[in-house]
């Protein structure tokens, strides 16, 4: 015979379907009330059209699919955004007044140098145009994704990614500690970042040096190739390492002399769709940044 403490009573058994079916009736309530809450609060979000590359960039990263109307029509360009395939489920827009002006969004989000005349026009038009600053410093690329997430009302998704960013920064930082490089960021046609640079900031905060600074520029001008050669960096960091010349801006690169100084061993690559806006994508140029002096070390 079994104990009596084994076995339910019978009683207790009659009982029990209806407590589990009044337990069970309790949180269908609530989770029909949560999704009412999330189906509202979603159709109050604002919706958000980007002329701009870097405000794509931004866009894309921390807003709901449902918050883009459109975006700039160089966001697919696989050179230059980072999220160029992601870019391909949005409208390619203009970069003109008259399909945003079409799409009636809460906000349009544009580059301070994104072409003037239009955003005049959308701005009359009672269009409100938020304009971003070009970000010259990790700072200022923090305070840019906060700007996006407070626009987008995605303020924790803002936080995360600037977590993340801190995070890839500090990385970087403690990989090269033993690497105080000079290192020359040169583009096309001999064109050097300076002092005052994002490019500048990226490299300072992991413990590097940009040599553009020894060349006087403040921001950034044309460097001859003389000029480059006497400086003697340590590296050059450009956006390309391949060895085919399509145009006279990419052929500087290529010079005989540059490439006696700095072959590929001295040369670190990072592809400009990493570094041309900042933004989240930082944390991934900074990796990319640390596995290139890997490279260039062994």
């Amino acid at each position: 015979m079994f104990h009596d403490g084994l076995l339910p009573s019978s009683a207790a058994k009659r009982e029990r379907p209806a407590q589990r079916f009044s337990k069970a009736r309790i949180p269908i309530f609530l989770v029909c009330g949560l999704m009412a809450a999330q189906d509202s609060h979603a159709a109050t979000l604002p919706r958000i059209a980007s002329i701009n590359l870097c405000t794509d960039q931004l866009l894309l990263t921390l807003a709901n699919p449902e918050q883009i109307l459109g975006l700039s029509p160089y966001s697919r360009d696989s050179l230059r955004s980072w999220n160029s395939d992601k870019a391909e489920a949005f409208p390619k827009l203009s970069g003109e007044a008259e399909d945003v002006l079409l799409l009636r969004p809460d906000a349009v989000v544009a580059g301070r140098f994104t072409k003037r005349a239009t955003r005049e026009l959308l701005k009359n038009k009672g269009v409100r145009v938020v304009e971003f600053d070009t970000a010259r410093s990790l700072d200022g690329v923090k305070k840019q994704i906060r700007q996006m997430g407070a626009l987008l009302q995605q303020g924790e998704r803002a936080e995360s990614e600037v977590r993340r960013l801190d995070t890839a920064i500090e990385a970087a930082r403690e990989a090269m500690t033993r690497r105080p490089y000079r290192v020359l960021a040169l583009s096309r046609r001999g064109y050097v970042s300076g002092g005052d640079s994002l490019t500048s900031s990226l490299l300072e905060t992991v413990g590097l040096k940009n040599a553009a600074s020894e060349l006087g520029y403040k921001q950034g001008g044309f460097a001859s190739l003389e000029a480059i050669v006497s400086l003697r960096p340590d590296f050059l960091l450009v956006s390309d390492g391949g060895d085919f010349a399509e145009d006279e801006g990419k052929a500087f690169l290529l010079h005989p002399a540059l490439e006696r100084f700095y072959p590929a061993s001295r040369r670190i690559v990072i592809p400009e769709k990493l570094t041309v806006c900042g933004g989240p994508v930082l944390a991934e140029a900074l990796k990319r940044m640390v596995s290139e002096f890997d490279r260039v070390a062994k």
